[in-house]
């Protein structure tokens, strides 16, 4: 044999290994309905409809394989620059479709199963997340990693996340204090966070005691049970436009709330909307601002 059959024949031998090596690499992952999702590769087009999975998407570097939006995925800032569809109870089939996505990204809220089926349909792979606590966090990410090929990825960032978490909780051992987290106003409805979510974990981490503790999830709840709970501190999410008062000046305006130790001391932490109420990487950043504020009261 010639050296140049030789040669012809090494690189016919390696061809077909990558062929093979290609065609039985299959991505599978369970998503945290427990719903098999098998891809042929990793996805590298990705339609991502929730925030959270969005921030989760390009902490994990991949952010290029994002070809579509949900319209409240805003962060990192330059995910503006991609297309949009709308999502939620007015998710819109065609305008995915359109994008040609491998993979879609979705949460449970108000999706509908004729949206999942239609989508599947078509041949593409949808992966439904569901996290209410920062554990189920930690499942979004390994899940996305695990379909995008980003696992080794996915368990640093997962690390990083639990040491950065430690890292709070031991600056804040033993405050024994409570909060109040006013997921909702009272001009729309109180509502809070109760137990078994990501704020209540939050508030652990922090060494604070929910004040809510006692009520499942989020949760509507009325002025009366706030005054009665008297909170030592009060966490809002009410966003801020910059006209009339800030969220913590109508909060100390209230009518009847004049005694609650929160308002006295003026404890009133206005929160990072979207970072204390995405179950994503960013409730770190959430955690730490609220141990900032904490320190900072306490070193007056």
């Amino acid at each position: 044999m010639t050296a140049m059959k030789k040669i012809c024949l090494m690189l016919a031998l390696v061809m077909f290994t990558l062929m093979v090596t290609s065609a039985g690499a299959v991505t599978t992952a369970t998503d945290m309905y427990d719903r098999p999702i098998t891809l042929e590769q990793p996805a590298q087009r990705i339609v991502a409809l929730t925030a959270a999975d969005c921030e989760i998407l390009c902490a994990l570097g991949m952010e290029d394989a994002l070809v579509g939006r949900g319209e409240y995925c805003n962060y990192p800032a330059s995910v503006l620059d991609k297309p949009m569809v709308q999502s939620g109870a007015e998710t819109n089939v065609e305008q995915i479709l359109m994008l040609n996505p491998q993979l879609v990204l979705m949460g449970d809220m108000a999706q509908d199963e004729d949206v999942v089926h239609a989508l599947e349909n078509a041949g593409i792979a949808v992966a439904v997340s569901n996290a209410d606590t920062i554990e189920g966090m930690y499942e979004a990410i390994a899940m996305i990693g695990a379909l995008t090929g980003k696992e080794a990825e996915a368990t640093q960032l997962i690390a990083d996340l639990q040491q950065g978490f430690a890292e709070v909780s031991a600056r804040c051992q033993n405050q024994g204090k409570t909060v109040y987290f006013e997921v909702s106003p009272l001009q729309w409805g109180l509502w809070t966070a109760g137990t078994n979510t990501f704020m209540d974990e939050i508030a652990a981490i922090c060494g604070l005691t929910n004040a809510f503790a006692d009520v499942e999830g989020w949760a509507a709840i009325s002025e009366e049970q706030v005054l009665s709970r008297n909170p030592d501190y009060i966490v809002t999410i009410t966003m801020y436009f910059g006209e009339g008062p800030t969220p913590q000046e109508e909060i100390m305006a209230r009518t009847g709330w004049e005694q609650v130790t929160a308002v006295k001391n003026a404890a009133i932490f206005l929160a990072d909307s979207d970072s204390v109420s995405r179950p994503g990487p960013r409730l770190l950043d959430a955690a730490k601002a609220l141990a900032d504020f904490i320190e900072e009261l306490e070193q007056e």
